[in-house]
Formats: structure tokens, C-alpha cells, sequence
């Protein structure tokens, strides 16, 4: 069996010592003869708390192209991958160890007419309940609703449902043991779904400092994709003339972005990182989206924390690297707290004791 020793700071408690691996496990043991790898930074592996793999311009994909996606977020680092979404069966990855942990959330559920084209489990109120019930069957635990989109005939963002059709979809999907998340861009939709106790908010420009007090009583996350939402000008610009409204509301979204998403940090509302990688972003681009986190003005230990130890522990994974653990970690050839920078070039990747990076 082959033994590795990589020597370095382990992160996040910043100790300096030589970590062995040894059946796909961790330990801190002396183990003579063993192979020396990478020296640097020893960081528990990534999480992409929101991407979509198997999800292309039009819907799902073959899984000779979700492989590849799956395979860029991995060489990035991310090494588990909370799919918010996917119109693929991408259960084969579970059967490739070289291929990061899915935590997946089925596919989208969205109003009907009210989503992009081939994504979601397109309804209407009568049938929520059903499609939550079915979707928290097919995904690891989560359900993902699409909690506002433009309203063609409104001319703006306008909630998917109402609020009394939202409670009982979280009510359906707590009752099956899954939690449930929302993309969530405008603030309507927000203090039904935050009430209601969902578990979590995807993007969540429209928060408001009383919606996130709301959050902190509920105990809900936020995995505000940042790094994405620098494309919401180009939504607005897109709509202007067909959609002023809707243009105006997206504009001011974004001009605001800075101040939602610093209010819920500073209340102390759980943040965690998410590329969104999909359609209109690259996978493997978590390192953006940790550099914008911290770019808005999250310290740096908060930011990589929310990509990697915390996010781990939320989505029930080791969140350290301690005696005994899965051998899931990246290694870095500086000091990530010091230059977030150097998360896009990993020295190396090791995934279930199998150095693949």
C-alpha cells in the first residue's frame, strides 16, 4: 500500500506538521518509508456550495460534458459540490472515486413559464407539494425552488407562488427529512420562505436588515454568490426596452449587493461560497467567488472558511483534517489567508487518499 507524507501548515488551525496518508485515510503517525509529496498550505478540501453539474445552455447534458464539469471543479479544488439543480441523472459520479462528493437537490422546481427553458420541473400551485415530494426523493437532501423570476405579464421580478404555497412545499419537504433552498433575487419573496423556515437563500440581493434578523431567529444560511451576481447588469441591459421595470429592479439589486449581502455577515447569518458554475459560468471558478466574498469585506479567514472547514461541517463532512479522517484536502504553495489569490493554482489535490491533482 502506498503511504504519502505531505509536509506543511494545516489550516485552519495553522500547525505545522508532516500528514501522512494512509488507506484513504489521515493520520499523523510517523510512517517510515513513505512517499514525500507536496510541501505548503494544507487546506480540508473545497466546497462549491452552489453549482449545477449536468446543466447546459438547454437543459440536461451527456455525461461524457458533466464529467468534464465535474472534473474542472475538482482540479480547482472542490472537492464536494452541492448541486442546486440539474436537469441530468448524475448518480454515476457516486460510483467514481475520482470525481468530487455530490450533495445534489434533484431538479429546480419553478413556476410554470417562469423559468429558463429545459431547467426545472415547470408547475403551478395545485401541483407544488407533488413535485417537492418527488424532487426530495431524487436529490441527497435538499429540494431547490425557484423562489422569484420575471413575470412576463407583470413586466418584473414577481415571487414563483405565494407565501401559504411555499410553507406548505418546505412543510412536504421537511416532512421527508430534506431541507430546502430558494433562488431568491428580489425581496418579496423572501419573508414568506424565511417565516416558513427554509433552510437556505441562494443569492439573496434583496435582503433587508429586518429580513436578516428574520434569518438569525431562523437559523437560515445564505450562499450569496457574489463572484454571479456581476452579471446582473447585463440582465438589466438585455431587458431594458422589452422589460424597463424589470431592468430598473435588477439594476437596483446590484447597486445595493454590497450592502445585503455585508448585513447578513455582520449579523452573523451562515455564509457559505458558491460559483454558481452552470450556463453562464465556468466550473472549477470557486476561487472567484471566495476572492469576491472577501473582496466586499469578509476577512479572508471567514471567506475560505465558507469554501472549505464550514461549509464542510454544514453538509455533514469533516470539516478538519484530524487523526483519522478522509483523506480530502487541497495543498496550496502559499498562504491562502494571505493571498487568496492562490486558490486557482492548487500545487495538489487529493481526493479519497488518491493524489488526482
Amino acid at each position: 500500500m502506498s503511504v504519502q507524507r505531505y509536509s506543511g501548515v494545516i489550516l485552519p488551525e495553522g500547525e505545522a506538521r508532516d500528514l501522512y496518508v494512509v488507506g484513504g485515510r489521515i493520520t499523523y503517525v510517523p510512517q517510515p518509508g513513505a512517499e514525500t509529496q507536496t510541501r505548503g498550505w494544507i487546506v480540508p478540501g473545497l466546497v462549491d456550495a452552489h453549482c449545477h453539474i449536468g446543466l447546459g445552455p438547454h437543459g440536461a447534458i451527456p455525461a461524457d460534458e458533466a464529467e468534464v464539469q465535474a472534473i474542472k471543479d475538482r482540479d480547482g479544488g472542490a472537492l464536494v459540490l452541492r448541486d442546486c439543480g440539474s436537469a441530468s441523472d448524475t448518480r454515476w459520479i457516486d460510483d467514481r472515486s475520482d470525481l468530487p462528493h455530490v450533495i445534489r437537490a434533484g431538479r429546480h422546481i419553478a413556476r410554470t413559464n417562469r423559468y429558463m427553458r429545459g431547467y426545472a420541473d415547470e408547475v403551478g400551485p395545485e401541483d407544488l407539494v407533488a413535485a417537492v415530494r418527488t424532487q426530495a426523493v431524487r436529490g441527497d437532501g435538499w429540494v431547490k425552488l425557484v423562489g422569484d423570476w420575471i413575470d412576463r405579464d407583470a413586466g418584473d421580478l414577481k415571487p414563483s407562488w405565494d407565501a401559504s404555497d411555499f410553507a406548505a412545499a418546505i412543510t412536504a419537504a421537511h416532512d421527508l427529512g430534506a431541507k430546502v433552498t430558494a433562488h431568491c433575487f428580489g425581496t418579496d419573496v423572501l419573508p414568506g420562505l424565511i417565516a416558513a423556515g427554509i433552510d437556505c437563500i441562494e443569492h439573496g440581493t434583496g435582503l433587508t436588515p429586518d429580513l436578516v434578523d428574520l434569518m438569525v431567529s431562523h437559523g437560515t444560511s445564505l450562499v450569496p454568490t457574489v463572484a454571479q451576481i456581476g452579471l446582473f447588469p447585463s440582465l438589466a441591459s438585455a431587458a431594458g426596452a422589452k422589460f424597463p421595470a424589470y431592468a430598473t429592479t435588477m439594476t437596483s439589486l446590484y447597486e445595493g449587493r454590497r450592502e445585503a449581502v455585508m448585513s447578513a455577515y455582520e449579523a452573523g447569518v451562515p455564509l457559505y461560497a458558491g460559483s454558481d458554475g452552470a450556463n453562464q459560468r465556468g466550473h472549477g471558478t470557486l476561487h472567484l467567488e471566495v476572492a469576491a466574498m472577501h473582496a466586499v469585506g469578509m476577512s479572508a479567514e471567514y471567506a475560505l472558511g465558507a469554501a472549505s472547514w464550514r461549509a464542510r461541517e454544514w453538509l455533514g463532512f469533516n470539516p478538519t483534517l484530524t487523526e483519522g479522517a478522509p483523506a480530502d484536502f487541497v495543498v496550496y504553495d502559499r498562504n491562502p489567508l494571505d493571498d487568496l489569490s492562490v486558490l486557482a493554482t492548487p500545487a495538489a489535490v487529493v481526493l479519497r487518499g488518491t493524489r488526482v491533482g
